[in-house]
């Protein structure tokens, strides 16, 4: 379990309904747009708001009850994701200290709702940026931020602690975070 976990332990219901979400924290939960649209998954996760990163706002009615806040951005690397990660993190907080649970969603769930947990992990459970993707990526495998969010991730970090543990280095595939450096030492570019 990463450092900062609660011992909270999911219900069997919670459970199954990890297996469209990621059970990030006793409070936290990431998904893609189908899960978070998914009311009775809503319901039995007791899910109280739900931070939908997409460039589009659900036509469906809102699920009664549940905060929802809207955040209308592309998944591109000059989007700026940066904006919202105090935002976010901090209404993350907030609605853990009053007992509620977040759904962070985005289409696929893998790179601007991951990018917006880890801002979270960074800022109020006080991990680095290597340990919060490796804590969302143990949740969520297949979480990878685009390029332009790591370097905000990373310029994050600078802010949150004046050091980094993530960095953008070369490789035959472009510029990456060096945590997938080993994934594509023997790759060639199309």
């Amino acid at each position: 379990m990463p450092a900062g976990t609660s011992s909270y332990t999911a219900t069997s219901s919670e459970q199954k309904a990890v297996s469209y979400s990621a059970f990030i924290t006793d409070h936290l939960y990431l998904s893609n747009g189908r899960a978070a649209n998914d009311a009775s998954q809503v319901a039995r996760c007791k899910i109280a708001c739900i931070v939908n990163v997409t460039e589009t706002k659900s036509r469906r009615p809102l699920h009664p009850g549940v905060e929802y806040i809207h955040i209308p951005l592309a998944d591109s690397p000059v989007s700026p994701l940066s904006e919202h990660f105090d935002e976010v993190a901090d209404k993350i907080q907030q609605t853990a200290d009053r007992g509620g649970r977040t759904l962070v969603h985005c289409n696929a769930g893998v790179s601007r709702s991951a990018s917006l947990c880890m801002a979270y992990l960074m800022k109020h459970r006080g991990v680095s940026l290597l340990e919060a993707h490796r804590w969302v990526r143990t949740s969520r495998p297949v979480v990878r931020p685009n390029n332009g969010f790591w370097k905000q991730l990373i310029r994050y970090e600078m802010e949150l602690r004046g050091c980094t543990s993530v960095r953008m280095v070369s490789s035959s595939m472009g510029e990456l975070p060096d945590i997938y450096e080993h994934e594509t030492r023997n790759m060639m570019p199309l």
